[in-house]
């Protein structure tokens, strides 16, 4: 009897050790993943590449894994995620420039803004699937989009302009190039390394298995559509965090961080770099913003290259750049 109920006993101690070993093996192949990257990031303006550049690549990445947190560990595709963007660009713009909030609060509100707003579009959307909630949430953006262009405070056409970086916390200068990078960075880093925690926790689990057989999750007693508005929510804040930031560097809030294409480009961001994983957007938002910076002088032609470089990516890498690279070596980043 002993010698029968030891070896299931034995198989499954097996089994647990065997996982663990494979946690441990993913969770020191992103450590040095996240050094490197942090590396990359100190390395880069000593090296004399263009700070803003720089903070325009972390923006848009923060803003690509918000975006895959909702498609890549949900499996809801949104195509309004723009609002929550551009949305929190305009609320960080006006309360920097018309209240003169410092930028941490002007940030705070704006990424506020875009959660409350997640947390509503939520309600109306989270209970469809598919192609019906992508439509929905591409039709609430360009509502949001009208309301940019009519109400008062956000100047129309030529948007909110000359937004002040001022002081961080009424001590540190923003106005100064590095000191504002390194906010950017410190941004940044915090988001992506919330991400990952949100991705790993048990909350995140949950989420994973909803994305992969919803009937079941429910069937085991989770609530699917609150996991999934929850996780609506933070994807939305995140997506503003990025917008706010945005807003800042580059002192100025327009219609473009709020049209249609804005959302475009976030999913073609996450497809490039690879759809649910960690590093995946971060590559893919570098690629992209990289692409419209120095093929900026070929005018509309970059957008057709841009979707060249998309369709053979999709031939050739169909698990996208990092998703290949994970399978190549077989380590999950």
């Amino acid at each position: 009897m002993n010698a029968v109920t030891s070896k299931p006993t034995s198989v499954y101690q097996a089994g647990a050790a065997a996982q663990a070993a494979t946690s441990q093996g993913v969770a020191r192949t992103q450590r040095a993943a996240f050094f490197i990257m942090v590396a990359i990031l100190v390395a880069a303006p000593l090296l004399g590449v263009y700070p803003v550049f720089m903070m325009k690549v972390m923006c848009f990445a923060l803003f690509a894994c918000a975006f895959n947190l909702m498609l890549g560990y949900v499996g809801l595709l949104s195509f309004g995620h723009a609002m929550f963007f551009g949305g929190a660009a305009y609320v960080s713009a006006h309360a920097a420039k018309v209240w003169g909030l410092t930028p941490e609060l002007a940030i705070l509100l704006g990424t506020l803004s875009a959660g409350v707003l997640g947390w509503v579009v939520g309600l109306l959307a989270i209970r469809r699937q598919g192609i019906y909630f992508a439509m929905i949430t591409l039709a609430l953006a360009q509502m949001i989009f009208f309301f940019s262009l009519q109400a008062p405070f956000t100047g129309g056409e030529d948007g909110i302009q000359g937004v002040p970086r001022g002081k961080l916390f009424g001590l540190i200068d923003l106005s100064n190039p590095t000191a504002m990078y390194i906010f950017v960075a410190v941004i940044f880093l915090a988001g992506f390394l919330f991400i990952r925690r949100v991705v790993y926790s048990p909350f995140g689990q949950v989420l994973q298995a909803i994305r992969e057989n919803e009937p079941r999750a429910i069937s085991l007693g989770y609530d699917a559509d609150k996991f999934k508005h929850i996780a609506f929510v933070i994807s939305a804040a995140l997506a503003g965090l990025a917008g706010s930031t945005k807003a800042l560097v580059f002192q100025l809030a327009s219609l473009t961080d709020v049209h249609w294409s804005m959302s475009g480009e976030v999913v073609l961001m996450t497809l490039l770099g690879g759809l649910g994983t960690i590093f995946g957007p971060v590559i893919g938002a570098t690629v992209i913003v990289t692409m419209q910076n120095y093929l900026a002088e070929l005018g509309a032609w970059v957008t057709v290259i841009q979707g060249a470089i998309f369709v053979v990516c999709v031939l050739l890498f169909r698990r996208g750049i990092i998703g290949e690279l994970g399978a190549l070596l077989k380590k999950s980043l």
